[in-house]
């Protein structure tokens, strides 16, 4: 009895062998591929000892810069929209610190970094300002961070289903798992652990497409999410005090500001992950409403459109709407008078 069960010991070692040694070849071979399939679209831009991506299309004055939300894609995430936008107006899309093709930073993530980054690396490109800040989820703080720091570069902003500095507090008076970060971090810290042995890259390549997503955008985003994942984790662990330093700023003076809020009902999934009911989940949506109705008094000049039929991602369920909010704020920044 003792020697089958040291055989059976013995195989399940064994098992567990091949199957390291075939998810770390895996990893080995998918970011191999990754450099050789997926070469980063624009530029690397040297901000001193390390690269930033930057991917500039198009011409025509103010410049449209896309700040993506907390996820992997980074420039990506608007590659729904970025031609479309470029065709009128040159328009930058880039990927922050250890995100797709960016270097990754030594120093803590917060805001104002964020923003010295962004703005060394639209510097070393030689893009100039007025710039027109286009930030979704995360990149809604973001942007309003760049507009405290750089505000004499700034003359438009769009906020694309942004995050609201006290969204963490308020969210959690009705749904506490939304107001805690921390309760996601497991499962994100183990798969970035184990990124070696190929599991992110495996989890990342069975996601699908998100609608108006191409083939090849969503392909490069899987090739590097192990890249990305650490950074996009970093970023998640550091969301309270980018927070806190995008709460700090909220006057836009009569800067155009365009607020499109996503209002498509959450679905059963997302009911779970919150642990809501329908009902609860009603009230979930009017509050990240009411939040997105307090961006838009952040100017004296803004608009505020709700979409029904959008979920978080509205540049990719409604790229059409994006684009017009972009297209309406660089027209108003083209006949604002001069100073």
């Amino acid at each position: 009895m003792k020697k089958w069960l040291r055989r059976i010991a013995l195989s399940v070692v064994a098992l567990l062998l091949a199957v390291v040694v075939a998810g770390a070849g895996y990893e080995f071979l998918g970011r191999r591929s990754a450099t050789r399939d997926f070469p980063p679209p624009g530029a690397l831009v040297d901000i001193g000892g390390r690269r930033i991506h930057v991917d500039c299309r198009g011409a025509g004055s103010p410049t449209v810069v896309l700040v993506s939300g907390l996820d992997i894609n980074g420039a990506l995430a608007w590659s729904a929209v970025h031609d479309s936008l470029a065709a009128t107006s040159r328009t930058c899309a880039y990927s922050r610190a250890g995100i797709m093709w960016s270097d990754p930073s030594p120093d803590p993530v917060t805001g104002k970094g964020v923003a010295d980054d962004l703005h060394a690396a639209l510097t070393k490109a030689g893009e100039q300002a007025p710039f027109v800040m286009v930030g979704h989820s995360l990149g809604g703080p973001y942007i309003m961070t760049y507009t405290k720091y750089y505000g004499d570069e700034v003359a438009g902003l769009v906020m694309v289903d942004a995050s609201h500095p006290e969204q963490m507090q308020r969210m959690a008076k009705i749904a506490p798992a939304a107001g805690d970060p921390e309760s996601a971090l497991g499962p994100i810290k183990i798969a970035s652990a184990l990124s070696w042995a190929g599991v992110a890259r495996l989890a990342t390549s069975l996601t699908p497409r998100m609608p108006n997503q191409s083939e090849a955008s969503a392909q490069a985003s899987s090739a590097y999410s192990t890249q990305s994942l650490p950074g996009a984790l970093k970023e998640m662990m550091a969301l309270g005090a980018i927070f806190d330093e995008a709460g700090t700023f909220r006057q836009l003076g009569d800067r155009p500001l365009y607020v499109l809020t996503a209002m498509r009902p959450l679905g059963a999934a997302e009911l779970t992950a919150l642990k809501l009911t329908p009902e609860k989940g009603k009230d979930f949506k009017a509050l990240w409403k009411a939040m997105h109705d307090e961006e838009a008094s952040w100017s004296t000049r803004s608009q505020h459109v709700s979409l029904d039929d959008a979920s978080h991602y509205v540049q990719f369920d409604r790229p059409d709407v994006v684009i017009k909010a972009v297209r309406s704020v660089v027209d108003s920044v083209r006949v604002a008078p001069t100073p």
